[in-house]
């Protein structure tokens, strides 16, 4: 609309103001609800995000019905390259210029902290599965903000913990060059001497590092027992393909991989990858509920789901049941009714959510089978153990958020 036909509407609208609050209520009804996706489309994290993001809400969106409060349902999704300027960027145009009534994604930490922010700020709900760093339910927690499927604590605990009790008593990290990795080194560490075990080093990687020799050089030679990569995507894939080329585990040292997808798996191959253990909270073939909706997933696009897009599946779904019982879209009244009930879906029964925000969904531990114990295409992992939602994460009295101390 030019500005003298915007003129003229308002002229017309002035002129008319017996029929303004009928044309108010027309545009409210037929007003699009709008999801914006803050995605790595190009990036290391595309696999675990990108376009499998927007199918992951798509079919949120189908099944709750395909529209909410009588209005249709549009997603918006664009790459945020990982810089939290641009998804800050994004984030505030879209709310601005679009009236996006709800986010979600957020790729890589840096980034969904910068669209966590601006959430806060504009009191627009933030479904966060794609970034990992307990930072969003901790210190910067917010009332409108949601983390959905796992988090760097629970990765640690599990992981860490397991293969430090296991023998594994001492460390060398590769760690993501951001808040992500720095997160996950420092809370692995914690479980690490918790259980009897030591940290030898660590170098810090740079996000999309395609040489990882000099830093594999360098854990080889501290002759620690467990190099742990603290890093995903496309930089541990870099990790795992580089360090068997360096044949580091036949010197007897065993790789742990702290954040690990099924897509890392199909990148490095199962071969490659039989033994390691990884933690998460999904696996496509974990129950029959889970392989059906895995099928319906990848035959939109030739890969299986990763954990962020159960957890975005999840959080679209649960924040269209608290719209349709609020009545509304908006944030904070939204945000109330989330909290108040329980999530429940394909993929989590029940499950309760903290003031946090934090979502208390159940985690896993998993061995990748080599390829002969595959009974199936992209059957990779056997399941080793189960940790409680209310056991794998941050217990509230250790978190720094306001929300549960205020």
């Amino acid at each position: 609309m030019n500005k003298l036909t915007r003129r003229a509407t308002l002229g017309a609208l002035a002129a008319t103001p017996l029929a303004a609050p009928a044309l108010v209520r027309a545009a409210s009804v037929s007003k699009t609800v709008k999801i914006g996706l803050v995605s790595d489309m190009n990036g290391p994290y595309r696999t675990v995000g990108g376009p499998g993001s927007k199918i992951a809400t798509e079919l949120a969106i189908q099944d709750f019905g395909g529209t909410v409060l009588g209005r249709k349902i549009e997603i918006l999704q664009a790459d945020d390259q990982n810089k939290p300027n641009i998804a800050s960027a994004l984030a505030r145009q879209w709310i601005a210029e679009d009236h996006v009534d709800v986010l979600g994604d957020g790729s890589a930490t840096s980034s969904g902290l910068g669209v966590q922010q601006v959430s806060r700020e504009k009191n627009v709900i933030y479904l966060c599965t794609g970034p990992a760093a307990t930072d969003f339910t901790d210190k910067l927690c917010s009332p409108v903000s949601f983390h959905f499927g796992y988090d760097t604590y629970a990765l640690a605990k599990s992981t860490g913990g397991t293969l430090t009790r296991q023998g594994g008593k001492t460390w060398f990290f590769i760690t993501a060059d951001y808040e992500f990795g720095y997160s996950l080194r420092d809370n692995t560490e914690k479980f690490i001497k918790a259980a009897g075990g030591k940290v030898l080093g660590n170098v810090n990687a740079p996000l999309g590092t395609a040489d990882f020799s000099s830093y594999l050089i360098r854990a080889k030679a501290s002759g620690a027992q467990v190099i742990g990569f603290a890093n995903a995507g496309t930089d541990l894939q870099n990790c795992l393909k580089q360090s068997t080329e360096f044949g580091i585990t036949k010197g007897g040292q065993k790789l742990a991989t702290l954040l690990m997808s099924i897509e890392d798996v199909i990148s490095v191959g199962q071969k490659n990858a039989a033994g390691l253990v990884l933690t998460n909270s999904f696996y496509w073939n974990m129950s029959p509920a889970a392989a059906a909706w895995g099928k319906r997933f990848w035959s939109r696009i030739d890969q299986p789901p990763a954990q962020q897009h159960a957890g975005l599946y999840s959080a679209v779904f649960h924040w269209l049941k608290a719209v349709k019982a609020a009545g509304t879209t908006e944030g904070p009244v939204v945000a109330k009714k989330m909290r108040a009930m329980k999530v429940n879906d394909f993929y989590m029964k029940d499950v309760s959510i903290e003031p946090n925000g934090r979502v208390l969904n159940n985690m896993y531990l998993w061995q990748v089978k080599p390829p002969s114990a595959g009974q199936k295409k992209w059957d990779f992992y056997k399941l080793m153990a189960t940790t409680p939602g209310k056991d794998a994460f941050q217990p509230l009295a250790e978190t720094g958020c306001p929300l549960v101390h205020a």
